[in-house]
């Protein structure tokens, strides 16, 4: 069967105006030209569509049928391919991205804020979520691509890392740490530790910082973002090891040091292997870059 859109839509046109010149006029065609399209749509069906008369176009049964399901159909046909070329505009359309929560805070706030401003139709739907979680969404295709902390499967992705974030010490102001600019690792031997849980992608890293320099770790406290790890300090139930990027929700009365050896942790755009980005998906992974560059 060779039936064309150009002669479904005059179909249509003709069954909603029941006249053939007013369909003509709506489609910017002439009237010949529509009547040559329908008669040949009839053709190919073997059924008539129409009863003509020298007052009106009435649908015959099979042109009513016809009409409720070429309209339907259409319909469809349209909002996916209005869908297909939103895709192609990297100016918009809807990204979903998932990160841990560090760099929620940290990056996304700035990204989604100049995506805003720079690219109005573009919406951005973030996920705040935990390492696995981060992970398990972008190896679902659940997001279009995920910001996490070095994955240790990161043969899984194609994986960019945008920025090196160091690890900071936190502790009060009373506390003799506050007097120096820098911590060797080697002094919180002996401090109580309010740390990340491990379902932080940090929390692996610290735990590989203090085992390779063979320093016993006293954690008193385990918890699931920096803001509590800060209020735990704060209330003077020990000290904690956190990123820089988490030193933004630092509270007045604490204050933070370098550590020694400087240990960082590597901010990691991640999306499926082999796996292309939409453009509207690509400029907010580019966006996340130059955000991160500023940040170097």
């Amino acid at each position: 069967m060779n039936v064309s859109l150009r002669q479904l839509r005059a179909f249509l046109a003709v069954a909603g105006h029941r006249h053939f010149r007013r369909a003509a006029e709506s489609l910017h065609l002439t009237q010949p030209a529509v009547s040559r399209l329908i008669a040949d749509l009839e053709t190919e069906l073997d059924v008539r569509l129409f009863d003509r008369s020298t007052r009106e176009v009435v649908s015959t049964e099979a042109g009513r049928y016809l009409e409720q399901a070429v309209s339907r159909v259409l319909d469809e046909l349209d909002g996916v391919l209005a869908h297909a070329r939103t895709q192609a505009d990297p100016l918009r359309g809807r990204v979903r991205v998932a990160a841990v929560p560090t760099l929620s805070a940290g990056l996304l706030p700035a990204c989604i804020a100049r995506c805003a401003l720079e690219h109005p139709s573009l919406e951005i739907l973030l996920r705040d979520q935990t390492q696995a979680q981060v992970l398990d969404a972008v190896r679902g295709g659940e997001v279009d691509f995920g910001l996490t902390v070095e994955p240790a499967t990161v043969e899984e992705f194609d994986a960019e890392t945008i920025l090196r974030d160091p690890f900071r010490l936190v502790c009060r102001l009373d506390h003799p740490f506050a007097a120096k600019t820098s911590v060797p690792w080697k002094s919180l031997a002996r401090e109580p530790l309010i740390l990340l849980d491990h379902a932080s992608g940090s929390r692996r890293l610290i735990d590989t910082a203090f085992a390779t320099r063979e320093i016993a770790m006293h954690v008193v406290l385990e918890v699931g973002h920096p803001h509590t790890a800060f209020r735990m300090v704060e209330a003077g139930i020990g000290v904690t090891v956190t990123p820089a990027l988490s030193l933004d929700a630092l509270r007045p009365g604490l204050v933070a040091r370098s550590l020694a050896p400087s240990v960082d942790r590597e901010v990691t755009l991640l999306r499926r292997r082999a796996r292309s980005l939409s453009p509207p998906a690509q400029t907010v992974w580019n966006t996340l870059r130059d955000i991160a560059l500023t940040l170097a």
